[in-house]
């Protein structure tokens, strides 16, 4: 982004509230800008100076005799909005707000941020803040910072909302000799974000990988979209916080209570290509992986080891999370056998024994490497009294270096005596770990990326025929107008039914007369429900009777449901029976949809009926993701219906194409219509041909 070289590549910068005494931010600001090596001008604001570390100080912004790309602040709170206000006539081009007490502190600071925002876009200026420790760039090189120590060059840009995480992770980085290209604090995010950020970093030259870790993003679509250009550049791994249950919102419909308050954001970043991390260890082994490591070409892994139990752990964490054990040609299986120790593993895991010199890991290495099957190999190395670790290091950066398609991970388990041989990996660009799990996960990650990087792209499917909004809004016009936010099961059919959602005819009777006449036009056999928004299970309240054949049967119906409600909710308000066709029994399936504050609709398809909570046999989607019928099949391949809509023993097959055709115009009808907060066809029937949903829950804002 151009408007942030402003930035990171300042011809000039301000630092306002400089100062000459150390332990002042002003004062460290000062010292990292001009210890980084920065060749732009720097011009010290403070009033009360003439000069400080030996640069000519000047009473204010204004007074300075040049343009200003960037102005750093760190003064009180309360005469930021003065500053701001200054910079933006000296038309300065963007700010980086050290300062806090803005909407961290409450009411109060947000109402001066809001200012504060609003004062930087009337001036065109760009913002990073407030409440942020500031920025670095090795490259430029410049450190607008207040942290204690610079950083060495890199290739990981690193983007962090929390100012304590980063200045944590910039001090272990000097021990954990890892560089990087950029360092962003965010602070607040009161303008620029992670987004913006991240949009930078992927047409960085010299960033290769970007890392962040955020609690929070304000703008879901445009994350999906900047985020999904930016990986199909170059990784982006994010390691989001605050995935507690705790933080879920209540939910009234199945869908809801199944999505729970972190889903959202696996399926978006899913979706994007994004890596997730679930720690901050994580985190920074798949930046070193990703830094260091090709894309492998596969899920194939082949595991080296000279101890059992090692490689049976890495087997299992190899299979739990998702990749493949690699199965070797016949050819290498021969020559493994045939140069290796009987007692040896041959077929994967391959088990040197725990006598094994350099030799015998060269060998197996090799074959494996050279293996066709193999898409990247893990190599586990067990402290025993003959085991070479140094020599080991070489043997495996040799292979790396004859396959370098061929991602080379190590494991080497133990202390000080494999030390030396771990570290000659790690330095030379082979990330090695103390147990292979890690290792896993990264290879993982690698994978996941280069099926990110490999889909086609799927053109979206021309607009859906049959679509009514007239309907719908109407019938959300009447359901508000009444005070109601849950639609009656008639309502609701009828605007899923606007959206050529197939469902049961049903219809509200509000006397045993009107239930009558429903039946006999729709046909026996009928079923009864009770209706009333304030009723969410209404068997349990006898609000529910089955197979009614005629119209005797539908009249006792009628008056024995209104007496069972009243008898059990006696203040419950009920706005009559609906009368429905009774449908036959088919493969009971749930769509549904729940909206999500950053992302929006979140679509949910799987097993539906009674047992929906029980089984949670569920995938989910983001609306946005579903407008074609090969990203919808994908869902639905992922839930054990899947099976039964293929046709499980002797079952005939279950129309797929019309349950394809109900997700994609659920995804479509939730979209235009942003009111409907959480929507449930529960169940589906899907037949031979064709579908039929039989109860629709929507609940609107």
């Amino acid at each position: 982004m151009a408007e942030l070289t402003a930035l990171f590549r300042p011809q000039s910068v301000a630092v306002v509230g400089a100062s000459k005494q150390p332990g002042k931010i002003g004062n460290a600001v000062m010292k990292n800008i001009l210890a980084s090596g920065y060749r732009g001008a720097v011009y010290p604001i403070n009033p009360k100076e003439s000069e400080i570390l030996g640069v000519t100080c000047h009473p204010s912004v204004s007074a300075v005799p040049a343009n200003i790309d960037m102005a750093v602040l760190s003064v009180p709170a309360a005469q930021v909005l003065a500053v701001a206000r200054e910079c933006g006539e000296k038309k300065v081009k963007a700010l980086t707000i050290i300062t806090a007490g803005f909407k961290e502190i409450g009411k109060e600071g947000l109402d001066l941020e809001k200012k504060l925002l609003l004062l930087c876009s009337q001036y065109d200026m760009r913002m990073l803040g407030p409440n942020c420790v500031g920025l670095m760039d090795t490259h430029t090189p410049i450190n607008a910072s207040f942290a204690a120590t610079f950083l060495s060059k890199g290739e990981i840009a690193f983007l962090s909302q929390s100012g304590a995480i980063l200045l944590a992770i910039l001090d272990w980085s000097e021990t954990a000799e890892l560089g990087f290209s950029k360092v962003v604090s965010l602070g607040n995010k009161a303008d620029l974000s992670e987004i913006d950020f991240i949009e930078d970093a992927a047409n960085d030259p010299y960033t290769r990988v970007i890392l962040c870790y955020i609690e929070d993003i304000v703008d879901g679509p445009r994350f999906i979209e900047v985020a999904g250009r930016a990986a199909k550049k170059k990784p982006v791994i994010v390691f989001k916080s605050g995935v507690s249950q705790a933080g879920a919102q209540a939910a009234s419909s199945h869908t809801g209570a199944l999505a729970g308050s972190d889903l959202a954001y696996d399926t978006a970043f899913e979706q994007c290509g994004v890596i997730r991390a679930h720690s901050m260890t994580e985190l920074f082994d798949l930046a070193v992986a990703f830094s260091k490591s090709a894309i492998p070409a596969g899920d194939r892994v082949a595991v080296v080891t000279n101890s059992g139990g090692p490689g049976i752990i890495a087997t299992d964490n190899i299979e739990m999370l998702g990749l493949q054990m690699a199965r070797f040609e016949k050819n290498t299986i021969e020559e493994l056998r045939a140069n290796l120790p009987q007692e040896a593993g041959i077929y994967n895991p391959v088990d040197v024994l725990g006598d094994a010199g350099v030799d015998r890991y060269e060998f197996a290495l090799q074959k494996v490497m050279e293996d066709s099957n193999v898409d990247s190999v893990l190599v586990l190395v067990c402290p025993t009294a003959v085991t070479q670790p140094v020599e080991v290091s070489h043997t495996i950066l040799r292979a790396r270096d004859a396959y370098p398609g061929k991602p080379v991970f190590a494991a080497y388990t133990g202390g000080q005596s494999l030390a030396k041989g771990a570290g000659l990996l790690s330095g030379a660009g082979v990330p090695c770990f103390t147990f292979p799990e890690p290792a896993i996960v990264c290879l993982k990650g690698l994978n996941s990326y280069g099926q990110y990087l490999n889909a086609r792209a799927v053109a979206d499917e021309r607009v859906l025929a049959g679509v009514d909004q007239k309907t719908v809004k109407a019938v959300f016009y009447d359901a508000t107008r009444d005070h109601r936010l849950i639609l009656l099961g008639s309502e609701a059919a009828e605007a899923a039914n606007a959206y050529g959602i197939p469902t049961a005819p049903i219809v509200l009777a509000t006397t045993p007369e009107e239930a009558v006449e429903a039946a006999d036009k729709m046909g026996y056999p009928v079923v009864l429900k009770a209706s009333s928004p304030k009723i969410l299970h209404k068997t349990d309240v006898g609000g529910v009777i089955v197979g009614i054949n005629s119209a005797a049967e539908v009249q006792k119906a009628f008056i024995e449901i209104m007496e069972s409600v009243h008898r059990y909710l006696p203040k419950v308000v009920i706005y009559g029976i609906e009368v429905q066709k009774m449908k036959e029994p088919g493969t009971e399936l749930i769509i549904g949809m729940t909206r999500d504050l950053q992302f929006g609709p979140l679509i949910a398809f799987g097993l539906g009926g009674i047992y929906v909570n029980l089984l949670k046999d569920v995938a989910f989607r983001l609306a946005s993701d579903l407008k074609n019928a090969k990203k919808i099949e994908e869902m639905i391949s992922e839930t054990k219906a899947y099976t039964l809509l293929k046709g499980y023993r002797g079952e005939a097959p279950k129309d797929m194409a019309a349950v394809i055709d109900v997700i994609r115009r659920t995804a479509l009808f939730v979209t235009d219509f942003p009111e409907i907060t959480e929507m449930d066809i529960n169940p589906l029937f899907a037949y031979k041909k064709g579908v039929s949903a039989v109860d629709v829950k929507i609940t609107i804002s």
